[in-house]
């Protein structure tokens, strides 16, 4: 049963004035560009899969994409070489330890395990063809603009601030090279990878790109196909196992969709076949999720009753 336009309305509404009071968290400081982002910003937008929209707050504020962009290169790679070929050369498990963690690669004998984690995704972006770094980009903002329903672009200065401080995704970058499972330069699959990180998008972007797999892979405002039906699974899969890093788990137990996070503020979350949430908030807790983020899309996701676990009472 898909929620009615009334009861998604108040339920962004609850969760906006719910979520304000929530405290607690800072912005990645790691990065210049994320430090200087306002903290008070706040944002909550859901998407059916007719295209309905619903927003509250600052939905129209574009904030740094950061690691949902993985979601959206791991979607283009599917498609290219399938999903089968991606568990293969990249894995299809949660890794159990922090989002950019290199020891996770020593015990795991240089296997990213997870696409959604750093490792994963500078791998991923190797499996993207291309005569060099400019042709592969193309077609990674390319597939994140369909997503999105708008084309997008590159925000210089955000990716300048992530260029200059990714050296330990360079050093993860060599490591997939030393064991086999980097494939292209790896420098370049950094250089990608740190430029696909560095597209703004608002939040009500990111609940069309979140409504994209919920309809089974048609985006509802432009109705072009942007994934296969065949593979939209396979995605939502990758979030439910890592979308929200070591958080993930917790995250599946108490809110049941699968989600994705970023270091920006964002949290996407996809109800199949009814609607995708998002939520902006630049603190983040200690797993590096957005401490609002998170609490008003489970918020929403609770008052609708959009838990793919429970069972209906009859």
């Amino acid at each position: 049963m898909h929620p009615s336009a009334e009861a998604i309305e108040a339920s962004v509404a609850a969760a906006y004035s719910a979520g304000l009071q929530q405290q607690g968290g800072a912005n990645a400081d790691y990065i210049p560009y994320l430090a200087k982002v306002p903290s008070q910003l706040f944002g909550i937008a859901v998407m059916t899969v007719d295209s309905a929209l619903f927003t509250a707050g600052d939905s129209g504020f574009a904030f740094a994409i950061e690691s949902i962009s993985k979601l959206f290169t791991l979607a283009l790679v599917t498609e290219l070489i399938g999903p089968r070929a991606v568990r293969d050369k990249i894995g299809a498990s949660a890794t159990g330890l922090p989002f950019n963690s290199v020891m996770a690669l020593e015990l795991y004998k240089g296997k990213p395990l997870s696409p959604l984690v750093n490792a994963g995704a500078i791998a991923t972006a190797s499996l993207v063809p291309g005569a060099d770094a400019n042709a592969c980009w193309a077609q990674i903002l390319d597939v994140q603009s369909r997503f999105v329903g708008h084309p997008l672009a590159l925000c210089d200065e955000l990716n300048e601030s992530e260029q200059s401080t990714n050296s330990h995704n360079r050093a993860i970058g060599w490591l997939l090279q030393s064991a086999g499972t980097c494939y292209s330069d790896p420098m370049r699959s950094v250089d990608i990878y740190t430029r696909q990180c560095s597209t703004l998008i608002t939040s009500a972007d990111l609940a069309a790109a979140g409504a994209t797999l919920a309809t089974g892979g048609v985006n509802p405002l432009s109705r072009q196909r942007v994934v296969g039906a065949a593979n939209v699974p396979h995605l939502l899969a990758e979030m439910t196992m890592e979308g929200l890093y070591t958080s993930s788990g917790d995250w599946a137990y108490e809110v049941g969709l699968p989600a994705k996070s970023g270091v920006g503020g964002g949290v996407l979350a996809v109800a199949p076949g009814k609607l995708a949430i998002a939520a902006f908030a630049p603190p983040l807790d200690d797993a590096g999720n957005s401490v609002r983020g998170q609490f008003a899309v489970a918020h929403i996701a609770k008052a609708l009753g959009l838990n793919l676990y429970a069972v209906p009472e009859s």
